[in-house]
């Protein structure tokens, strides 16, 4: 059997069977299809630890339109699909290559931004709030940094989503996995203010106010907020602070998770509020407490002297 054609069958599994986000599939998709373009449209049990040997090579003399090389983690992302689709084969019993012989290489440890409590406030302290638009910035930063949530899940919020009451409510995050969503009590109190200055009946939580108001107008999406805004409004309220560091809505979520580590949480309560189906991904977030753990033996361990 054709690699074009089981691509195909496998990317319908990640989406029928699999539970996988659109923009996972489709990344499956073009990993796969350059693999394919390295290959060409061979039967899937002439796929060897040869080809991918010289596959890997491949990857990492490849270049885009730009001239550039693919990162060492993009790379990963190529064999990581590989694989994947490897298991699907052996799954359906189809003769291929046994997916254990793919190792993935090991890659640098990601570096994590995030900001201080102090620098969060700086960040607020700029946003003004005598119009609806600034309101609702005030309930985005508010909300991004007291629930720990992606800026695609952020976006896609309804009015009917949230429960300011109770200050809690479920997400669908990657993998259409569900989780609990907790929201502080000023959090909570801004995007009640953002609601209340709103003289609309629209659907979205978060609306966009310039002229090509966000997103697609299809079926009350219509001024739904983009991540794309999102960025580049928390990039300029911390240009405005002084706050040199590149920062984005996931350096909002990095900062919420840091923040409850350095205030005691253990490692598994922040796994589960962040969505991550591994401990190890969360485990990112360890080494930004170091200097907290340090300042706690300073302040109570004994000295001998």
């Amino acid at each position: 059997m054709y690699l074009s054609e089981l691509i195909g069958d496998f990317i319908e599994h990640l989406e029928v069977e699999g539970g996988r986000a659109v923009r996972t599939t489709e990344n499956y998709q073009r990993y796969l299809e350059r693999f394919m373009e390295f290959t060409g449209d061979i039967t899937v049990d002439k796929i060897t630890t040869e080809v991918v040997r010289k596959y890997r090579l491949w990857l990492n003399r490849y270049e885009n339109e730009s001239g550039q090389n693919l990162a060492l983690i993009t790379q990963n992302y190529h064999l990581i699909a590989l694989r994947g689709f490897l298991i699907y084969l052996s799954r359906r019993d189809i003769p291929s290559l046994n997916a254990d012989k793919i190792v993935l290489p090991k890659t640098v440890r990601q570096q994590v931004t995030f900001l201080h409590f102090d620098e969060v406030t700086r960040l607020i302290e700029q946003i003004n709030t005598s119009d609806e638009q600034g309101l609702r910035d005030r309930a985005i930063i508010e909300l991004l940094f007291s629930s720990g949530l992606r800026v695609s899940e952020l976006v896609n919020l309804n009015r009917d989503h949230i429960n300011l009451k109770r200050r809690e409510f479920m997400v669908r995050g990657k993998g259409q996995k569900d989780r609990p969503v907790f929201v502080s009590t000023g959090a909570a109190e801004h995007v009640g203010n953002y609601l209340e200055a709103r003289q609309d009946s629209l659907i979205p939580l978060f609306l966009s106010y310039s002229r090509n108001h966000g997103q697609a107008s299809t079926s009350g999406d219509y001024r739904r907020l983009s991540a794309r805004s999102i960025q580049r409004m928390i990039s300029q309220y911390a240009r405005l602070a002084g706050i040199t560091k590149h920062v984005s809505p996931h350096t909002m979520r990095h900062s919420f998770a840091t923040d409850l580590l350095m205030n005691g949480a253990d490692l598994r309560s922040v796994q589960a509020m962040l969505g991550h189906s591994n401990i190890s991904t969360t485990q990112i977030y360890t080494h930004v407490t170091d200097q907290h753990l340090k300042d706690v033996f300073e302040q109570f361990h004994s000295d001998t002297h």
